[in-house]
């Protein structure tokens, strides 16, 4: 027979109160570069779920829209020409910062462009 640990629960309180600041402190150790928010709310107690919440409520919502870098087309150096030649293949190569990418080669249109670009948007980061 093996022995096994057993916590006794001797409080009355049903559930865990959290301070503003407490709550600040961890949102902040959640949002710091190359913190995991797993790890951190495990690290304080709490369910994941809890801290996203948390940080909904202390940083507002991202309702952000996608947006677009103006991009600025340049010659090669030595090309005498800022325009490619019909011989040099078309190839457009876009990094959204949700990590997904698109390469596109060769002439496409502007609405398979559009809907290309609009259905790679709603994809999230994978971490």
């Amino acid at each position: 027979m093996t022995k096994a640990q057993v916590e006794v629960i001797t409080s009355v309180q049903r559930r865990r109160r959290w301070s503003s600041a407490e709550k600040e402190q961890i949102v902040a150790a959640a949002i710091e570069p190359g913190a995991v928010a797993s790890e951190v709310a495990r690290a304080a107690g709490i369910q994941a779920s809890q801290l996203f919440r948390w940080r909904r409520q202390l940083c507002g919502s991202r309702q952000d829209s996608p947006t677009f870098t103006p991009v600025t087309i340049v010659s090669e150096p030595g090309s005498a020409s800022s325009v490619p030649s019909l011989a040099t293949p078309l190839v457009i190569e876009i990094k959204f910062a949700t990590g997904a990418r698109m390469r596109l080669t060769g002439p496409i249109e502007a609405s398979a462009m559009s809907a290309l670009i609009a259905t790679l948007a709603k994809y999230k980061r994978r971490r």
